[in-house]
């Protein structure tokens, strides 16, 4: 089998092992299997679509909507290669799969618009699948309704030209959506349980995802008390679909 390619952009190294480990744990993978880049601490470089069954692309800081000004120099050049490759994945159909920051990098392209309207703050969200999505060989194999958690401060408001909306929320209309066949993003993040979800709300909590930051043992407690289960086999199935 060709390995995928899993692409984060986590500077905190317990973040970006965390989101990895989870992803390895969802796909039933393992590391041989799932090879990882760190966007924030190094260039893309080369990547031969052909050489790979598929590729996922993790949550994080950067924000496709952030003013120029404020973003770093990592961020503008992991902005510049994810979307480069973005372009490419749309033009071949290639299997992409891209959770949270996958939005931002998918959701601005041909006529899309990603900006701050549909912010949520972490939690539990229940997420419900359009008739496309129930149809959809990723989606599909959810139930019509379920619980996720989330936390983003951008959200597509306007979907790409020829997407097609997946699921959405109560407080986010576009929760997930597809472009082509096989080029997938999530507003909400399929990997996390409740451990990773509370181990990011410590690293994260003076990142403006909740307010104040003295908040974060409370949003914790609602964490644990939710009860969010399906999710993580969207990273399975996305992996009997595409391994190859």
């Amino acid at each position: 089998m060709k390995p995928f390619l899993f692409l984060g952009t986590r500077a905190e190294d317990a973040a970006a092992d965390s989101e990895y480990a989870a992803v390895l744990a969802c796909s039933g993978l393992d590391e041989r299997d799932v090879r990882r880049i760190r966007l924030e601490a190094r260039e893309l470089g080369p990547v031969e679509l052909a050489d790979w069954s598929g590729i996922i692309l993790g949550g994080g800081p950067y924000n496709a909507s952030d003013p120029e000004e404020a973003k770093s120099a990592a961020q503008r050049r992991a902005e510049a290669e994810l979307r480069g490759l973005a372009e490419r994945v749309l033009e071949q159909d290639f299997p992409f799969l891209g959770a949270c920051y996958g939005v931002g990098v998918l959701g601005g392209l041909r006529g899309g618009l990603v900006d701050r309207r549909y912010g949520e703050p972490i939690s539990a969200v229940r997420v419900t699948l359009t008739d496309a999505g129930a149809a959809d060989p990723l989606l599909g194999e959810m139930p019509r309704e379920f619980d996720a958690f989330l936390g983003h401060k951008e959200a597509v408001s306007r979907l790409p030209a020829g997407a097609t909306r997946l699921a959405g929320s109560a407080t986010c209309p576009v929760q997930a959506f597809r472009m082509g066949s096989n080029v997938y993003a999530t507003q909400f993040h399929p990997e996390l349980d409740v451990e990773g979800i509370c181990l990011r709300i410590d690293i994260y909590r003076h990142h403006g995802y909740f307010d104040p930051p003295e908040e974060a043992e409370r949003v914790q407690a609602l964490a644990r008390r939710s009860h969010v289960e399906h999710p993580p086999r969207l990273l399975s199935r996305f992996v009997e679909l595409y391994a190859c």
